[in-house]
């Protein structure tokens, strides 16, 4: 099989050829950038010193280019836009370097200036005149969102502001997501992954707008959770005319791309904590479900793509409208977390959703463990997961920076054997 046909088939949970894997197709299956840096030379890719491309500025996801692909038996390719989480164009053309010494490229309206106490500061479409939206610790390795929470007046607070992001997607976006789905298609055997904005529910990343320069309306994180105990009727609001426009704009992005994409992202929203879930599934039904499923409804009605769900965390009580809601694909799927074992999910779940991920655990195992340890558990996961199709061999979340080498190698090793 090609690595298209191999991911329809796990996704239509057929057994395939061999296992799948996807490393770089979605933004929360991705390598940081420091530890594709290290792969690289350890596969011997690249001379000591040639940068690698940051995909991703937020979380510095690092480039999954063809030869990697290759050499790591990838069976995906990314489809996304060309902008950040700041706002600014994503191409990676500025040499930079993390503080641990990894050349990377960046975008041209990246901050590499750094703040006197070490901390790197973002801006939205790399404006310095309005204030930042991003600060990367000293010494850190990703950013976090600064909350621009302007002072709530509830008189006056309007839906609509909470939607200032959310309108028709721009000519030129889609032409873009035509030229790269045609390039990928033709170029590549493997499945594209689509990623497109305003499809995700209450996904809290995207909460703080990092990429507006002065964001109006609920954008405190903590604000926003006690909203929607508080304000449901607010978040409902927000929600409705957000599935209006994403309909809209799927229409349009399916007349651009066509049947060439295998998945597509339509949820980023963590329900899940560590100890379950966020929200009971009565409030999951009353809140989410209608405008998740009007999403993954269109594009069931229309298109052959399937639906993914990134959704962190113990979330097992909530499965079952997961499914209701037309999500085909669970991700990370989070096995450290309460009600998540393994087999018990593949048991009862198995048939209805494909699990995309689990692989081993990037929390404790891939970090910390010895590669003894890494190989017993991702021979273990495979074992549990592959039988009878529905299941794409990743990471739970993306492979973080610090993890060792000899760790990273050890997985790829077992991941190989399977293949």
């Amino acid at each position: 099989m090609t690595g298209r046909e191999r991911i329809t088939t796990t996704c239509n949970h057929t057994q395939p050829d061999i296992l799948p894997v996807d490393f770089g197709g979605g933004f929360q299956t991705g390598i940081h950038v420091s530890i594709v840096y290290q792969l690289r030379q350890a596969l011997g890719l690249d001379a000591p010193g040639t940068p690698v491309k940051v995909v991703e500025v937020y979380q510095m996801l690092g480039e999954i280019a063809p030869d990697l692909r290759d050499a790591l038996g990838i069976d995906t390719a990314c489809l996304a836009g060309t902008g950040t989480m700041f706002g600014y164009p994503g191409e990676a053309t500025k040499a930079w370097q993390l503080h641990d010494g990894t050349p990377v490229l960046v975008p041209e309206a990246f901050n590499t200036d750094p703040e006197p106490n070490g901390d790197l500061l973002q801006y939205p479409e790399g404006d310095r005149t309005v204030p930042a939206s991003g600060r990367m610790p000293a010494g850190g390795y990703f950013f976090d969102a600064i909350i621009r929470q302007p002072e709530l007046d509830e008189d006056t607070l309007d839906p609509a502001d909470n939607g200032e992001e959310f309108g028709p997607v721009a000519d030129d976006e889609l032409a873009h997501y035509a030229r790269e789905a045609a390039r990928l298609h033709a170029e590549t055997d493997r499945a594209l992954f689509c990623t497109f904005g305003g499809l995700t529910f209450g996904d809290i990343a995207l909460v703080p707008a990092t990429f507006l320069k002065h964001p109006r309306g609920i954008r405190d994180v903590e604000e926003w959770y006690i909203s929607t105990a508080t304000r449901p009727d607010y978040i409902k609001a927000v929600f409705d005319r957000q599935a209006e426009i994403a309909v809209e704009n799927l229409g349009r992005l399916y007349e651009a791309v066509g049947e060439r994409v295998s998945v597509i992202q339509t949820n980023g929203t963590d329900f899940g904590t560590q100890n379950g879930p966020f929200c009971s599934p009565e409030v999951y039904r009353d809140l989410y479900l209608p405008y998740q499923k009007r999403v993954n409804g269109w594009i069931h009605a229309h298109t052959p793509w399937k639906t993914f769900m990134h959704c962190c965390g113990g979330v097992r009580p909530l499965l079952p409208l997961i499914i209701e809601a037309e999500f085909d694909i669970l991700n990370p799927v989070q096995c450290s977390a309460a009600g998540m074992e393994p087999r018990a999910l593949k048991r009862e779940f198995g048939k209805d959703l494909v699990f995309w991920g689990g692989g081993v655990d990037t929390q404790h195992t891939l970090p910390f463990g010895t590669p003894a340890e890494v190989r017993d558990e991702v021979r273990a996961r495979i074992d549990i997961f592959a039988p009878d199709g529905g299941f794409v061999f990743c990471t739970i979340h993306n492979l973080v920076a610090g993890c060792p080498i000899e760790n990273v190698m050890a997985m790829f090793e077992v991941v190989a054997d399977y293949r």
